[in-house]
């Protein structure tokens, strides 16, 4: 049977299309081409890098990309043993060994067990149904106004107070003085400067930080933001592309040499050759290292 690699060279060659056309085109290197075509996905940078691999590859020659990519997980998934046949008797033995008793037990022609037990399951429902429904009707404690003869709590209770509260009102109270800084008056040259002070802004997006990437050339890029995806594609030159975020930013590229990085607005040095694979992590301190 012709292998994922195979099928991918016959289908190149058929088109005339060298592996040199494929690499300038989807700026992925021509080694990661060739292990692709010789089956040697161990060679690959993992991850997401090999779906977009496959996927421009496919695109390239025309092919359905979905199915390319299909084929490919096929053929890097390990494959299930089968089961052996001589498990059949040892099966077959211990299914002999299993006591009548047990199967009736199981329901092999003795009490229906399984109806028995959804009877039981309606019932517990319908008595969970009725205490839900008598709890939601339970009567409120009512509140007994007073009557003529039968004074009020509140009245009491300002009964009590009514001497301590003339007391305290007879009683005279303390003054405190307080001092309060007394601002210099400005002078009549500085007066209209002093009060056409405009305010302090308040800061917008506080708590973000931000990353900015400019391509220079076609670049594979896959970009998470706070865990979250936010591009899975090839940025085309000279597309500019700016992810904001709070805790961390994760860049993976398979072009780092063609990309210009900025944090926040401050242009960084540049992160390795063209045609290098990459990861780049940033947080609120910047590059990590």
């Amino acid at each position: 049977m012709e292998s994922f690699g195979t099928r991918l060279k016959r289908e190149r060659e058929q088109r005339k299309i060298t592996l040199d056309d494929i690499a300038v085109s989807t700026k992925i290197g021509t080694r990661f081409l060739a292990a692709i075509e010789e089956d040697r996905f161990d060679q690959l940078p993992g991850g997401i890098f090999n779906k977009g691999f496959i996927r421009a590859y496919a695109r390239h020659l025309g092919m359905d990309e979905n199915q390319a990519i299909a084929d490919f997980v096929a053929a890097t998934e390990p494959s299930l043993p089968e089961p052996q046949p001589e498990d059949a008797p040892v099966l077959a033995a211990l299914a002999e060994a299993v006591p009548e008793t047990q199967r009736k037990s199981r329901g092999d022609g003795g009490i229906p067990w399984g109806i028995i037990a959804i009877v039981l399951l309606v019932l517990a429902c319908g008595f969970a149904v009725w205490g839900f429904y008598t709890r939601d009707k339970s009567p409120s404690p009512s509140v007994v106004a007073p009557g003529p003869g039968r004074p009020d709590a509140s009245s009491l209770s300002g009964q009590k107070d009514a001497p301590r509260s003339a007391a305290e009102s007879a009683a005279p109270k303390p003054t405190v003085a307080t001092s309060q800084p007394i601002s210099p008056e400005p002078e009549p040259g500085n007066r209209e400067s002093a009060t056409s002070t405009p305010p302090a802004q308040p800061a917008t997006d506080a708590g973000l930080f931000h990353v900015l990437i400019k391509a220079r050339q076609d670049s594979w890029v896959a970009i998470t933001a706070d865990g979250k995806q936010i591009i899975q594609d090839t940025l085309a030159a000279p597309t500019e592309q700016s992810i904001a975020a709070r805790d961390q930013i994760v860049i993976k590229t398979g072009n780092v040499g063609a990309l210009d990085i900025s944090f926040n607005g401050k242009k960084l040095a540049s992160q390795g050759d063209y045609n290098q694979v990459k990861t780049l992590t940033f947080d609120p301190n910047g590059l990590r290292r």
